[in-house]
């Protein structure tokens, strides 16, 4: 189904202040969270201090060329903001990051619409911006610069979109787009770079999340043989009722089932399994390399690795189709935040 023939969801907030749930047929115009009723756990209704403080959200882009993966966010967590972006030479095994931290608003803006607006940091110099869902990405980092377009493959390439309830009184809204076309431009070291055969993805992920927020996560964006391959598994977060896990077949979104990772946080060099309950899913990540951040702020905690590497399994679909990786590259993740 083409997304100009579903009817644009206004806002994901309902009349009675509460977020609508489940997996969701558009993307929603506005957040709206002015109009969010939050509550304490004893029922009563929050202030505004703890409404605003309470709100967290971060958007991400993965780009993939056959020479380099790239990674960039931006974070607002209230009481600071935080960015990072990173070039990764795959063939050279060489990592090139930087990241900044602002406090309380200053220097940096994020929109709560996923369907319109602009997210910036560093004044503008690193920059997100959203029109009618389609993603624009503008940064300038340590050696490489990129102004970029990210786009669905075909018209009825849906997002994931999803909706659940978090902890007692919160929800998190997240979308992601996986094995999207890019256009731009992409410079590394004072060199243009072919996006002629470059996928992209991207991550919004918004809402009252729980105070200690613990997640997994597992994404590609792929040519195999003739095919683009898109995937997102994920565990942790979206987990009541639905899920976030979604498989893309050149732009034909195929929702996943719940899956398990198996990693040793203790051992960050050794092999991930990333696998569900009905062997539909069986995939071993090897990693190569990490971008990895450790913030201890009393109040604020933050244990992050994301790891670039190399996937190989099966993923088995309903119809029998059967997917096959081998020696693919992309990412995982392992996060802890306090926020």
């Amino acid at each position: 189904m083409e997304l100009s023939s579903i009817q644009q969801i206004k806002t994901l907030i309902d009349d009675n202040g509460q977020p609508l749930f489940g997996y969701l047929t558009s993307i929603p115009e506005q957040l709206d969270i002015d109009n969010f009723r939050y509550f304490s756990t004893m029922d009563k209704e929050r202030g505004a201090l703890a409404k605003y403080f309470h709100y967290k959200q971060f958007q991400f882009i993965s780009l993939f060329t056959p020479d380099f993966v790239i990674g960039f966010a931006i974070a607002d967590i209230r009481y600071v903001g935080n960015s990072f972006c990173y070039l990764y030479d795959i063939h050279r095994d060489e990592l090139i990051e930087k990241s900044w931290l602002r406090p309380l608003g200053i220097g940096y803006s994020m929109t709560p619409s996923p369907w319109q607006g602009t997210a910036q940091f560093n004044r503008g110099e690193l920059c997100i911006n959203i029109e009618e869902g389609v993603w624009q990405v503008a940064v300038t980092c340590q050696q490489f610069s990129m102004d970029v377009t990210l786009s669905p493959p075909s018209h009825d390439s849906a997002p994931i979109m999803v909706s659940s309830p978090t902890g007692y009184s919160g929800w998190t809204y997240t979308q992601k787009h996986n094995a999207l076309k890019v256009s731009g431009k992409l410079v590394v070291k004072g060199e243009p770079v072919s996006l002629d055969d470059a996928l992209g993805g991207y991550d919004f992920s918004a809402g009252y999340m729980r105070r200690e927020t613990s997640w997994r996560w597992a994404s590609i964006s792929a040519n195999l043989k003739d095919t683009q391959i898109g995937l997102n598994l994920a565990a942790g977060v979206n987990e009541t009722g639905v899920n976030e896990n979604a498989l893309w077949i050149d732009g034909e979104r195929v929702l996943m089932p719940a899956v398990m990772f198996d990693f040793d946080r203790h051992n960050p060099d050794s092999a991930w399994r990333i696998y569900d309950s009905s062997g539909q899913i069986d995939l071993t990540f090897i990693p190569q390399n990490v971008r990895k951040e450790r913030l201890n702020l009393w109040l604020l905690k933050s244990n992050f690795r994301q790891f670039i590497g190399r996937f190989k399994g099966t993923i088995l679909l309903s119809d029998g189709r059967l997917i096959e990786l081998d020696d693919v590259v992309g990412l995982t993740e392992d996060h802890f935040a306090k926020w």
